[in-house]
């Protein structure tokens, strides 16, 4: 990467977050910044950009259950909006066509369709972006958002095939065979240790998968996903997901610098663009209303919404093959970059505020629920707990366990990753899932006999927005928190927090035995702590 790259996109990028916006904002700018300065890319900025959507989807896959693609809410609402928006968005164009809008006179009911099924897809990028900064990838939401791309990625692989004319070889046949390869998968992912070895381990997966699925005719991004899954059930997966993330994180940079170089748009370019950038409300709108008619929480069918309305990097695929298809005119593609560039703007300053917006708008919002919501939605508390763990995490984790050794089963946990509840339920650990941001779940929650709340959470932002729902909600006991800086620490305890735990000091332990001084515990139970 050259250095005035990295000198914008550090400037860029920087410069958003001073006014607390999502860095990827700055890097979208600094890309069509660069490209108005006359800086020409080169082939390393492609690279760095493919670098990091294959390691990207790579980390999707190993939080990926393939079970999950099975359930209604996933491939229902996925396919039901991919179909209903093409068909209406085409519909609104042909409209526009009547009206002599610039650009939309030269097309007709094939081209426009083109067009809305370019527009139809969502960012990968953007969302798994949004979800992690948000520490929400294994919430409830979250999980059916990465569904739904994963299922957005398979209509892509199929168009791509017709498309491009580009048919799988036969050999393609043999990737099945990769079922049968996992235990071998496995044993390699086992053997490389903790080290240096680990990360390196995940760069070979994720590019050898990319290279096998490009070697017999298939895209090679789903290649990436699909050794992804193959290894998610490994007992390092979380772990090799950590040890790839600054390298995914960085080689990201490439591709929204990329964006910027797709070319420099006109006035009516910029119009157009707008335009369709208004059409986000009424994507955002089609997927709650489909979300809520299968029987999603109406929470949940809001964040997931959000999350997803955006337009995808994948439209600008669709474009290019049209543009050289002679379906539509290059100046299309400038318009989907520009609408493709603007969406994310607008979902990262939306999601930012997604619980701000789902408190101030809940009554609303949940009249749309269905009288009977799923039943994987529904909150069982266990009963007469003194001590409630947010966060079963490695800190969380380990705080529950200690205090667990100390007051048995009037400790519980809570956490919104429904395997990590399930496996643990499974060992008979006091535990059952939730979301602490959901304020339907402090609504439902009898918190009388809680003494004591620790918060195990790595954004101080959940934990903040957590403490506002417990006090909103009529609790009045103890409230304790991890911090990873000593910054955060201020701004916890500004929020109403009791107590607040750096935890690169101490472990899960310390945080315990510090936590009980709230409750007057410490004196009777220090010495057990000790011991364990």
């Amino acid at each position: 990467m050259e250095f005035i790259w990295i000198l914008c996109a550090f400037i860029c990028g920087l410069s958003m977050k001073m006014i607390n916006m999502p860095p990827l904002i700055g890097f979208l700018v600094a890309g069509f910044f660069l490209n108005y300065l006359g800086v020409e890319p080169s082939a390393s900025l492609d690279t760095l950009a493919n670098v990091g959507i294959t390691l990207m989807l790579f980390c999707i896959g190993l939080k990926l259950h393939v079970k999950d693609l099975l359930k209604p809410e996933i491939w229902v609402s996925a396919l039901s909006h991919k179909a209903l928006w093409s068909l209406i968005i085409a519909s609104c164009s042909l409209f526009f066509v009547t009206l002599q809008l610039p650009y939309f006179s030269q097309l007709d009911f094939t081209t426009a369709l083109i067009i809305a099924f370019a527009l139809s897809f969502s960012s990968t990028v953007c969302v798994m972006k949004l979800l992690e900064d948000a520490g929400e990838m294994k919430t409830r939401h979250g999980q059916i958002a990465l569904g739904i791309l994963v299922m957005q990625d398979i209509v892509a692989v199929v168009f791509l095939v017709f498309a491009t004319g580009k048919i799988p070889t036969l050999w393609a046949i043999l990737l099945f065979g990769l079922i049968f390869l996992k235990p071998v998968l496995s044993q390699l992912l086992t053997r490389v240790g903790h080290g240096e070895m680990l990360p390196l381990a995940g760069l070979f997966f994720a590019f050898g998968g990319y290279e096998l699925f490009y070697l017999v005719g298939v895209k090679g991004d789903l290649g990436a996903l699909i050794m992804g899954v193959l290894l998610a059930s490994h007992a390092k997966a979380a772990e090799l997901n950590k040890a790839l993330m600054n390298f995914k994180d960085i080689f990201l940079i490439g591709f929204f610098l990329s964006i910027g170089f797709t070319a420099l748009p006109t006035l009516n370019m910029l119009g157009i663009s707008v335009l369709l950038s208004i059409f986000l409300i009424f994507k955002f709108f089609l997927f709650f209303l489909i979300f809520t008619r299968l029987r999603l929480r109406g929470r949940t069918a809001f964040l997931t919404a959000l999350s997803m309305s955006n337009y995808s990097e994948f439209g600008l695929i669709v474009a290019a093959l049209s543009v050289n298809n002679g379906w539509l005119s290059k100046e299309w593609l400038v318009i989907l970059a520009l609408s493709v560039s603007f969406s994310f703007v607008v979902t990262s300053l939306l999601y930012k505020n997604a619980h701000k917006l789902y408190l101030r708008h809940k009554k609303s919002i949940k009249s749309y629920e269905s009288e009977h919501c799923l039943d994987e939605d529904n909150l069982v508390q266990p009963k007469d707990i003194r001590i409630l763990v947010i966060g079963l995490g490695r800190v969380g984790r380990g705080a529950f366990e200690v205090l667990h050794q100390t007051l048995n089963e009037q400790v519980a946990g809570m956490d919104a990753d429904k395997k990590r509840i399930h496996k643990m339920l499974s060992n008979g650990e006091n535990v059952f899932f939730g979301d602490g941001e959901d304020a339907d779940v402090w609504e439902k929650m009898d918190t009388r006999s809680i003494e004591l709340v620790l918060l195990a959470l790595p954004a101080i932002e959940d934990s903040s927005n957590i403490t506002l729902q417990l006090r909103k909600s009529g609790y009045i006991g103890k409230i304790a928190a991890i911090a990873r800086y000593q910054d955060e620490r201020s701004e916890l305890l500004s929020s109403g927090i009791d107590n607040v735990f750096n935890f690169y000091t101490e472990a899960g332990t310390g945080f315990a035995e510090e936590s009980l001084q709230l409750i007057g515990l410490s004196n009777s139970t220090e010495q057990t702590l000790r011991q364990s």
